[in-house]
């Protein structure tokens, strides 16, 4: 039996255990709201694989100052990692995202915010705060929501505006100076009027010294504000504007890149590796700024029989990253490195607009019926320079993307247990780019154009057994529209699949299956719920990067297969004791018998080389978790006034994770974990709350990605963070 095998057996036993011994004990858990269809539901009465975080494990993860990629591992199969620090994230969902770096690549997961999508990597990585929900709809969602995408959805939900006041306040410190302050206060302004405002401050002392410079302190640091304001007007029952205007400023580090701190030969990280210091000759310290706003409105009307809602949004963000790439110098290393490599990157503009007008049917009928359309519209100019001997002229690249859909879905109960749901879009998605060379003002090159549509489906059916055990089936479809790769098309790569470096990949589709329980057992003091799935993408988009020529290369493989099994569970063992865990196992695979890619300029591979290239059948999808294992735990002790001491943990478990299209004995993973711990003391009046907390609380360094075209160059999590934190909550 595999060591991962081993390791999931054991869980299900512990999990399992626990329940059977805590059910006399427990109190009832509380019922989950979600939207995965598009209205409110009762989480155990959606017939596909939805899971949530809490706002207890929201308030945990990001207590140190983390950015949005902290709610990967902390939830099954969902899954993120970025090479440009707080910004332009990359997600993965059943294994299932695109590895590209570059701002103008299309991902297969969509991040929704508010209702409105944020479709570049710039604008995922708006920060968290004042959440109300955080949601993953797994698997496509090709019928409802914005963008037809073929992985999955993250949805953020900010707490809205209500008649009633509400103010709450959270401030942190901790080491390297860490420090965050969250706040929001909202209430009714008149009868009919409410609002609410809301801010984010975080900080971080740079605390990375650059021992090639001499200069201490030089890097790690950042300050990123944000802030949004909400105004709900409902003149009449029937009608509600939700008006939303945010903004955002982040001025901090690039990723810190790290010169040979992997091998040679293993994935081990070495001596090479300080978590306070660099060697820098380039890269200006690697810093990073980001400026956006946002605005949005959603008008709802309820004519009785339907309800009628319009959610209208527009994004601008613009900013750039730098970084000293190869990670070291060419005199001292650490290690051998053959040239220095300085790239910046970034968005001179972003404009993204979105439409989206949707009709339902109201409720108390054994038929629902919802239709609706979606527009979507951006456009930017993305700029990359790269600054080695014979490196090309900076990239400058504007690219357009146009979408549109129509979509329905309808469902029937046909008996008190029996119910099927089905649903339809269409989906029109344009793309064009075209590309500067040297200069701004130097010649557009050919202007590329590409464009596909598709009819997605998907139909499901659930059953209830009892109260609390219903199983569920569902079969769906999605569909990611033709990319572009800016950067080769500004080097006048060439753009047809016949050559081994063309810029350009056709439209990808994906066939879903899975099937699941969703039960609440033991008096529902314990909700658990479990499937399995499997899917197949035909012509799958993979970006090749990377290899020892540096290059950055869309390819279609012909197929991507993968299954895998899913848990969930959420466990009141007793009154004071609260866990929640989940579990996941997921096998990728890549099919194509002819599929190739260049390999690293250091590394060991593990593939068959023909032609100095790797061939990837039965490769692993890169950056897919093998299985991801996640736990909480909530003790508190009542005290005779009224208070309570609490204890809180996390914990999650990462498995065998490959970073590259090829596998090799450095790019990987396997075994990643981080831990926190949050000790604190909740007032009489329910209102105030201090606490110390831990981050990270073993200072383990977790590989998360590399470099490979120079020398073997990680990137790792952050070190550990112990603070302290005051919270007050008045209603």
């Amino acid at each position: 039996m595999g060591r991962n095998t081993r390791i999931g057996k054991y869980a299900s036993y512990l999990l399992l255990s626990a329940a059977f011994a805590g059910a006399a004990f427990a109190q009832q858990i509380e019922e989950v709201t979600v939207t995965a269809q598009r209205h409110a539901e009762n989480l155990q009465d959606v017939p596909m694989s939805v899971a949530t975080l809490d706002t207890t494990h929201v308030d945990a993860i990001f207590a140190s100052g983390q950015d949005i990629r902290a709610i990967a591992n902390n939830l099954p199969n969902v899954y993120a990692e970025s090479s440009n620090g707080r910004v332009a994230p990359r997600f993965y969902i059943r294994g299932l995202g695109n590895t590209d770096f570059d701002l103008a690549a299309s991902q297969p997961v969509s991040i929704i915010a508010d209702d409105i999508v944020l479709e570049n990597v710039i604008l995922k990585s708006s920060p968290i705060y004042d959440i109300a929900s955080v949601e993953v709809d797994r698997g496509p969602q090709g019928t409802l929501f914005g963008r037809n995408t073929t992985a999955g959805i993250i949805k953020f939900t900010s707490a809205k505006p209500s008649q009633e006041f509400e103010s709450q306040f959270t401030a942190n410190y901790g080491n390297y100076d860490t420090a965050s302050i969250e706040a929001a206060a909202g209430g009714g302004l008149t009868d009919t009027l409410s609002a609410r405002i809301s801010g984010l401050w975080q900080h971080r002392d740079n605390y990375i010294d650059n021992t090639y410079t001499g200069q201490n302190d030089a890097l790690g640091g950042y300050d990123e504000k944000a802030a949004r304001l909400q105004l709900l007007w409902q003149p009449v029952d029937k009608l509600s504007i939700l008006l939303n205007g945010h903004f955002r400023s982040l001025d901090g580090t690039a990723a810190v890149f790290r010169a040979n701190i992997v091998g040679p030969g293993d994935n081990r990280i070495n001596s090479n590796y300080h978590h306070d210091q660099v060697s820098y000759d380039g890269g200006g310290n690697n810093p990073q700024k980001y400026n956006g706003i946002g605005t949005s409105a959603e008008i709802t009307y309820d004519f009785g029989p339907a309800v009628l809602t319009s959610i209208s949004g527009y994004e601008y963000t613009r900013g750039y990253s730098r970084g000293d790439i190869d990670g070291g110098n060419m005199v001292t290393g650490p290690g051998t490195i053959f040239f220095p490599v300085d790239t910046q990157d970034g968005l001179g503009y972003l404009h993204q607009y979105t439409q989206e007008i949707h009709l339902a049917s109201a409720g108390g009928s054994p038929w629902f019926w919802q239709v609706g359309g979606f527009y979507f519209d951006t456009d930017y100019d993305d700029v990359t320079y790269t600054d080695f001997s014979g490196a090309p002229p900076a990239a400058v690249v504007r690219q357009t993307n146009v979408s549109y859909a129509l979509f329905g879905q309808t469902s029937y109960q046909f008996t008190d247990a029996f119910k099927v749901t089905a649903g339809l879009r269409w989906t029109a998605d344009t793309k064009g780019m075209t590309a500067n060379g040297p200069s701004l003002q130097s010649p557009i090159a050919t202007p590329v154009r590409l464009g596909g549509s598709n009819l997605s489906w998907d139909v499901s059916a659930d059953y209830t057994f009892t109260d609390t055990v219903k199983a569920y089936a569902r079969i769906a479809t999605g569909f990611r529209a033709p990319s572009i790769q800016g950067r080769n098309i500004a080097n006048a790569v060439p753009t047809q699949p016949d050559s081994d470096f063309y810029s350009t990949a056709r439209s990808e589709t994906i066939t879903s299956y899975e099937a699941g329980l969703k039960t609440e057992l033991f008096d529902k003091s314990l909700r658990l719920n479990f499937d399995g799935f499997t899917y197949y993408v035909s012509h799958m988009q993979l970006s090749a990067i990377g290899g020892g020529g540096n290059n950055v290369i869309l390819k279609n493989a012909r197929a991507g297969l993968a299954y895998g099994l899913e848990t969930d569970a959420e466990w009141a063992a007793t009154d004071n004791l609260l866990f929640t865990a989940g579990a996941s196992w997921t096998h990728t695979e890549i099919r194509d018998a002819n599929l190739t890619t260049a390999i690293c300029a250091q590394c060991t591979v593990t593939n068959p080389v023909v032609g100095g290239n790797a061939l990837l059948n039965g490769n692993p999808f890169p950056q897919a978790p093998d299985y991801q294992l996640s736990l909480t735990a909530r003790y508190g002790w009542p005290l005779a006034n009224g208070g309570e001491i609490f204890a809180y943990t996390d914990w999650w478990l990462q498995g065998y994770t490959n970073f590259f299209l090829y596998k090799s004995k450095e790019f990987h993973t396997n075994g990643n974990y981080e831990g926190g711990l949050k000790l604190g003391y909740v007032f009489p009046d329910k209102r105030f709350q201090v606490a110390a907390y831990a981050r990270n609380i073993t200072n383990k360094p977790n590989l998360q990605g590399a470099i490979d075209f120079d020398d073997n160059t990680g990137f790792v999590s952050d070190p550990r963070v112990i603070g302290i934190e005051i919270s007050a909550h008045v209603e």
